[in-house]
């Protein structure tokens, strides 16, 4: 059995052939969907086991970043993703896809009827950011982090990469319920400020899980840092036998190789 991978794209999209690549390389198979074929049913995500809601500026991010395409989720397919995560399948969403989830209602837990809880709006610094950072895999019940160290490297490339939650009880349900996934940090465990934490975000939460640990959220690119060739330094560190973000793809293409087996 090979693990399906649904792609979702829109117009504006731009890291979709990059994330198919990454769950290709790791034994997966990528199909990369434009939105209107789901909406009109040619596609059914029922016949997929991971969706993943790649980055770029879906529809231009006009409105806000990510907020069409999120409404075309909650409004729309709400009672096809519910069957999705019943079923015990992943999504992910990166970068613009995280700022898809959280506004249609898949993050901080799945529940489209429900006010939303936590964004990602404008960086501190009032610009784009395009840079590496250093994450700490907090110890979650995120599905796709098992087994990974505890501070990767990946680059970050956003506008409205600020994690901010609706209250300090949300924050603390994120904590308790272990769903801070990745948080923005120093390699040498330094208390982070700009331009470590590239955005401003909130205990800065670079990336969450919902309370099953299957749909996650990440600011950073994942896809990104694929090959060790990729990192910036990687001639003066050395040439490691992989990139860091190959993990976060072998694990959701191994969950359903190991639930079959």
């Amino acid at each position: 059995m090979v693990p399906r991978v649904l792609v979702l794209r829109s117009a504006g999209s731009n890291c979709d052939e990059e994330t198919g690549f990454a769950f290709e390389m790791v034994g997966g198979r990528a199909d990369l969907v434009h939105i209107n074929s789901v909406l009109r049913k040619k596609v059914r995500p029922e016949d997929y086991h991971i969706l993943a809601v790649p980055g770029g500026f879906c529809y231009g991010d006009d409105i806000s970043a990510g907020k069409i395409l999120a409404n075309e989720l909650r409004y729309q397919l709400a009672e096809t993703l519910l069957d999705f995560h019943r079923q015990g399948k992943l999504i992910i969403g990166i970068c613009n896809g995280f700022q898809v989830l959280v506004k249609a209602g898949l993050l901080p837990s799945v529940d489209f009827q429900a006010p939303q809880q936590v964004t990602l709006t404008i960086n501190n610094s009032r610009k784009y950011e395009d840079r590496w950072v250093y994450l700490s895999v907090d110890r979650s019940k995120c599905v796709f982090t098992k087994d990974m160290p505890d501070v990767i490297e990946l680059p970050v490339a956003h506008t409205e990469g600020k994690f901010v939650a609706k209250d300090i009880g949300v924050l603390n349900a994120l904590e308790l319920n272990s769903q801070i996934v990745f948080q923005y940090t120093r390699p040498d465990g330094a208390k982070v400020a700009y331009p470590w934490n590239p955005n401003g975000s909130m205990n800065h939460i670079a990336g969450i899980c919902d309370p099953s640990g299957r749909v996650l959220g990440l600011m950073p690119h994942p896809e990104r840092h694929i090959d060790p060739t990729h990192h910036p330094r990687w001639t003066r560190r050395g040439l490691a036998e992989e990139g860091d973000g190959v993990a976060v793809f072998r694990n959701a293409v191994q969950y359903f190789l190991e639930r079959k087996n």
